[in-house]
C-alpha cells in the first residue's frame, strides 16, 4: 500500500524534535553550539515556536520577529527544515490581563487566572482574533522561508471552558442539532428526574446524570476545536496554500472526537509517552504503543502520519517516570517508523533551565554536551533513520480491522451500571489486538463510521454505543463473506446513549442470532468458568476463566461453541456463531483470560489465511511489522524483550537494511534490538 509521505517532496524521515531557542536569546554562544550538536546528531528538523508568543508579540501589536528570522536562517544554513508552531497553545500575560474573556472558566462559571497552558477559550472572538492576527504575521513573513516545511498548529487541545460565550454557543448549537426543545427532551430521556428542559436557555451542563447532555456537550466541544483550527488555518493557508499543517494530539485522550478532528488536518501527528519501566511486562508496553500507532495511523489512511514528540530518556509528570534503558530509545523510534510515522521527534532538544519542564529528558542535558549515553544513542539513531527514507511512501495493508471509537468510550465511562469499575473499554480492545501483534499481522484500528470492505476479519469489542447505520454495513459485512467478532457490551444503545428497545445487542440480534437475556457482573474475587462444546472448530482451551463480565444468552438462530460452567447459567452459550451469507459472525459473551482470546484469534488467523509480516510463530515479546513502498517492501522486526532471541525466518532470505548484511535461517537479535529487513 502506497501513501503520501507526510511532507511534500520529502526524501528523508524528519528527525529531531521541540527547540526552543527563544529561552537562549540572552546565550548566542548556546544557540551556536546547538547548530553543532544538530549536525552531530543527524537532526534534520526542530519544531520552533511552540510557545513563543510572549517573544513574538511581547505587547499588543509590537512584533519582534528579528531573533526568529536569525534561527530559522542559521537552521536552514545548518541543514534542518523547521516545522513552525503556531503560538496559541499559551497565551501571553498582556492579552490574559487586558482581555479576560480569554480565560477559560471553570464548569460553576469562575474565572481562571493567567496560568498554565492550554486554557484559552476556544469561543472568543478576541482571542480568535488575535490568534489569526499572529498567524497571518508569521505565515506572510515566513512564507517563502526555505527551512519551513509544516505548519503545527497550538499544542496538545484539550480541556473545557464554560464561560458565558460558550454556553451561548452551546445552546445554539443543541438548537441547530434538534430543531425543538421537545426533540433534545427525548434525545437526552431528560425526563427522568423530572430534568426536562423548558427551553434551550435553561441548558446547563453541571448535571452529569443527563448522559445524552454529556454526549452532546463532547461532541459541541469537538467541533469548536475544529472551528478554532479553521481560524488558524485561514492565514496559514492564504500565504502557503502548498504546506500541509498538523496538530499533535494525545494518545487515547478523550475530551474531544480525535478522528473526527483529524478531518481538518492535513498531517495527523501524536505525542507518545509509554510508561516504560515501570514494573509492567516490557511488551505489553510496547503492543500498547504498537495500538496507538494504529489508531494514529489509519485516522488518514492515504497520508504517513507524524511521531511529533517523545521523549529521549525520561518524562517529568509521571508519578514515576524512570529513563529509557540502553537500547529502548531506538527499539522506539524504529516502532514508530515501522507503523507508518515518518519521523522520530523528540520533546525536547536542549533541557529546560528552569520552570516545569527543567527535569523533563531531552537530547542535550544541563551539561550541554554531546559526552552523554541519551545523546550518543539519539545520534546513533539518527545516522540509521538517514538510511530508511527508502521507506517514504510506504504504508501498510491490513486485512484486519478493530473496531474504536471516541463517542463509544463516553458512553460507556458515563455509564451509571451495569458495573462502574474496571469497565476498561481501551484495555479490553488492546487485549483483542494482542494476539495479531504477538503474530506479527497488521491491524487497521478505525472507528465504527469507516468503510468495511476490503478487510476479511472484523473485531468490535465493547461496541456499547451503535451509531447510526453500522448495523447494517455489519450486516452487509458479513453477507459478503467477512468475519466479524463481537463481544459482550455490544449493542446496547444509540447515539444519544438511549438503550435499544426489544433486547441486546439491539439491531445486531439477527446478525449475530441471540439474544442477551441479563448479565451476570462479578466482583473482582469472582471467576466463571467458559468450556468448549466438544467438537467445537475454534480449538479453545479446556477451561477458561471469565471474570467480571458474563452475559446471560439465549441462542435465536447462532449455534454456541462454548458454554459456561457453573451458576444458574451453567449451560448456557458463552461463545456462539452465526453464518449469515457467506461470512461468520461470532459472540463471545464474557470476558476471558488471555488464553481463551490467543486461542480465538490463532484459530482465526489460520482460518482465514491471515498474512503476517514473516511466515511462522516469533518468539514471545517480538513482533514483526510490515511497510510497502515503490522501492520494495520492509519488515521490522523488534525485540521488546531485555533477553537476546533468535527469530526463525524460515526458508526466506533477506537484506538488513541497517547493516546491508544477508540474513538466512534465524535472525539474532540482541535485548531491546530491532532490525529492518528486505526480501532478496
Amino acid at each position: 500500500m502506497k501513501v503520501q509521505p507526510a511532507t511534500p517532496g520529502a526524501k528523508r524521515l524528519l528527525y529531531g524534535g521541540d527547540y526552543n531557542p527563544e529561552q537562549w536569546l540572552h546565550a548566542p554562544d548556546i544557540l551556536q553550539e546547538d547548530l553543532r550538536l544538530m549536525k552531530l546528531a543527524h537532526i534534520n528538523v526542530v519544531t520552533v515556536g511552540v510557545f513563543a508568543w510572549a517573544s513574538l508579540e511581547p505587547q499588543q501589536d509590537h512584533f519582534t520577529f528579528d531573533w526568529l528570522d536569525r534561527v530559522l536562517d542559521g537552521l536552514e544554513k545548518n541543514g534542518q527544515k523547521v516545522i513552525l508552531a503556531t503560538p496559541s497553545g499559551a497565551k501571553p500575560n498582556w492579552l490574559a490581563l487586558k482581555y479576560p474573556e480569554v480565560r477559560r472558566c471553570t464548569a460553576d462559571g469562575t474565572r481562571e487566572p493567567q496560568q498554565g497552558r492550554h486554557n484559552h477559550c476556544m469561543t472568543s472572538p478576541v482571542y480568535r482574533s488575535r490568534v489569526a492576527l499572529i498567524n497571518a504575521k508569521l505565515a506572510e513573513r515566513y512564507a517563502r522561508h526555505p527551512a519551513l516545511i509544516l505548519w503545527h498548529i497550538s499544542n496538545e487541545f484539550g480541556g473545557y471552558c464554560y464561560c458565558p460565550l460558550c454556553m451561548a454557543a452551546f445552546r445554539q448549537w443543541l438548537e441547530a442539532r434538534y430543531q425543538s426543545v421537545e426533540n433534545m427532551n427525548q434525545a437526552f430521556w431528560s425526563k427522568f428526574w423530572s430534568h426536562a428542559f423548558g427551553s434551550f436557555d435553561e441548558v446547563t451542563v453541571i448535571d452529569k446524570s443527563i448522559h445524552g447532555l454529556e454526549l452532546a456537550w463532547k461532541r459541541f466541544m469537538t467541533e469548536q476545536v475544529m472551528s478554532f483550527i479553521e481560524v488558524e488555518k485561514a492565514p496559514l493557508k492564504k500565504f502557503t496554500p502548498h504546506l500541509p499543517v498538523t496538530t499533535n494530539f494525545m494518545g487515547l485522550y478523550d475530551a474531544y472526537d480525535y478522528p473526527q478532528m483529524a478531518q481538518t488536518l492535513d498531517v495527523v501527528s501524536w505525542d507518545s509517552y509509554p510508561h516504560w519501566h515501570d514494573g509492567a511486562c516490557e511488551w505489553r508496553t510496547a503492543c500498547q504503543t504498537a495500538f496507538t500507532h494504529d489508531i494514529y495511523r489509519c485516522m488518514k489512511p492515504d497520508r504517513a502520519w507524524l511521531l511529533m514528540e517523545s521523549t529521549p530518556s525520561n518524562t517529568n509528570w509521571a508519578p514515576i517516570s524512570r529513563p529509557k534503558r540502553p537500547g529502548v530509545l531506538r527499539l522506539s523510534g524504529l516502532q514508530a517508523i515501522a507503523h507508518g510515522s515518518d519521523s522520530v521527534l523528540y520533546f525536547q532538544f536542549r533541557k529546560s533551565r528552569g520552570s516545569y519542564e527543567k527535569f523533563h529528558g531531552a537530547v542535550v542535558d544541563h551539561v550541554g554536551h554531546e559526552h552523554t549515553r541519551v545523546f550518543k544513542e539519539a545520534a546513533a539513531l539518527g545516522a540509521e533513520l538517514g538510511e530508511l527514507g527508502v521507506v517514504l511512501g510506504g504504508g501498510t495493508s491490513s486485512q484486519v480491522a478493530l473496531l474504536y471509537d471516541w463517542p463509544n468510550a463516553w458512553a460507556i465511562a458515563q455509564a451509571a451500571g451495569p458495573r462502574n469499575m474496571d469497565k476498561d473499554y481501551a484495555a479490553t480492545c488492546l487485549a483483542h489486538y494482542e494476539p495479531f501483534w504477538l503474530s506479527g499481522i497488521a491491524v487497521d484500528v478505525i472507528e465504527s463510521t469507516r468503510d468495511f470492505s476490503g478487510y476479511k476479519l472484523m473485531v468490535a469489542p465493547m461496541l456499547y454505543m451503535l451509531r447510526p447505520g453500522v448495523a447494517e454495513r455489519m450486516q452487509a459485512f458479513v453477507a459478503a463473506g467477512g468475519t466479524l467478532v463481537v463481544t459482550y457490551m455490544s449493542g446496547i444503545a444509540d447515539e444519544n446513549d438511549l438503550c435499544f428497545l426489544g433486547g441486546w445487542p439491539g439491531p445486531l440480534k439477527d446478525l449475530l442470532g441471540i439474544w442477551v437475556q441479563e448479565q451476570d457482573i462479578l466482583g473482582d474475587h469472582q471467576k466463571q468458568s467458559v468450556v468448549p462444546v466438544v467438537g467445537n472448530p475454534l480449538a479453545l482451551p479446556a477451561v477458561s476463566q471469565a471474570r467480571q463480565y458474563c452475559d446471560v444468552v439465549e441462542l435465536q438462530g447462532a449455534e454456541a461453541l462454548a458454554l459456561y460452567g457453573a451458576d444458574f447459567y451453567a449451560g448456557k452459550p458463552a461463545v456462539t456463531r452465526r453464518r449469515t451469507g457467506k461470512g461468520t459472525a461470532y459472540y463471545v459473551a464474557s470476558r476471558n483470560d488471555d488464553a481463551f482470546t490467543l486461542a480465538l484469534y490463532s484459530h482465526l488467523i489460520k482460518d482465514l489465511a491471515l498474512p503476517r509480516a514473516i511466515p511462522g510463530e516469533l518468539p514471545p515479546g517480538v513482533t514483526a511489522q510490515r511497510r510497502s513502498a515503490e522501492s520494495g517492501e520492509f519488515i521490522f522486526v523488534m525485540n521488546f524483550n531485555e533477553v537476546a532471541v533468535e527469530v526463525p525466518l524460515a526458508t526466506a532470505q533477506y537484506r538488513n537494511v541497517l547493516t546491508n548484511r544477508r540474513v538466512k535461517g534465524a535472525l539474532p537479535l540482541a535485548g531491546f534490538d530491532a532490525a529492518v529487513l528486505q526480501a532478496v
